[in-house]
């Protein structure tokens, strides 16, 4: 039996940041085998974890990492229960590291890193949730970026296809893709076009407007019909919605004076957005 020496106990605290009585009992459970303790901490973060399941994970940090190249981004939002866990350097860390598994190709990082996530549950001692995790990888005529808003609180990656792979890296490409990445992370679209939004949704936004406007003539419910659901697109369809930067233009005319400028058709292709927390 190896000795069990306030060094060693410290010693396993620095390796798995668990308490110091936790420590003690485990190294006098494996007879001072490290490694074994180390693995009955782990057992017992994986316990915490299991118990503390029922509690509220909205804290945490929403993350995006970029490829030197600029061609792939990962993006990953992990959840905590406090505000103040989803500010040490602990749980930055592993944030951190969950990002750089999204950006290699790994978007099923909640199942590859659960052993790391024992980890974290156990140095934090709070329910620690990998929650989503989304990556983008351009192709030859597109441009992609990523956005963090409000210290980690919103993530947006947008995609941007150009007619001509060279014009990808056009300035005003650039200024596009970074005021959509704004567009996004303030306005919230829930589709890019409205040809995407399902036909339930349509159909029941259209029985709330009848109730509204019941007794009118059929000829005059129709037209309003077909504002109000304009109006409804205009809302959560991005290419639809009012620029944020100058709401008397629609993002549709924003992205049609971009092409103007680059003498080429652009197009959003595709967007993401996390929101701590949200759906």
């Amino acid at each position: 039996m190896a000795e069990i020496t306030v060094a060693t106990i410290n010693d396993l605290r620095t390796r798995t940041n668990a308490g110091m009585m936790d420590c003690k009992k485990a190294l006098i459970e494996t007879h001072g085998d490290m490694d074994a303790a180390i693995k009955i901490l782990r057992e017992k973060g994986l316990a915490i974890q299991v118990k503390r399941a029922d509690k509220e994970s909205k804290e945490g940090i929403i993350q995006a990492v970029s490829a030197a190249d600029g061609r792939t981004i990962g993006m990953a939002e992990v959840n905590c229960e406090t505000d103040f866990v989803a500010k040490t350097d602990t749980f930055k860390a592993f944030v951190a590291s969950v990002a750089e598994k999204v950006l290699a190709g790994d978007e099923a990082v909640a199942d590859t890193m659960k052993d790391a996530l024992v980890a974290i549950v156990a140095a934090t001692g709070e329910n620690v949730k990998i929650r989503r995790a989304k990556r983008f990888a351009a192709s030859a005529n597109t441009r992609i970026e990523s956005y963090i808003h409000m210290g980690g609180k919103v993530g947006v990656l947008v995609e941007i296809a150009c007619g001509k792979p060279e014009l990808a890296g056009h300035a005003a490409v650039a200024e596009l893709i970074h005021d959509l990445a704004l567009q996004v992370a303030a306005a919230n679209p829930r589709y890019l076009r409205s040809d995407e939004v399902p036909a339930g949704d349509i159909e029941a936004e259209k029985e709330i407007y009848r109730k509204q406007i019941e007794g009118k003539p059929a000829n005059i419910v129709e037209n309003i019909l077909k504002g109000k659901i304009q109006k409804f697109f205009s809302e959560i369809c991005l290419v639809d919605q009012p620029f944020v930067k100058e709401p008397k233009q629609t993002v549709t005319q924003v992205i049609n004076d971009a092409a103007k400028k680059v003498g080429d058709t652009l197009t959003v292709t595709r967007f993401a957005r996390f929101q701590l927390g949200g759906a």
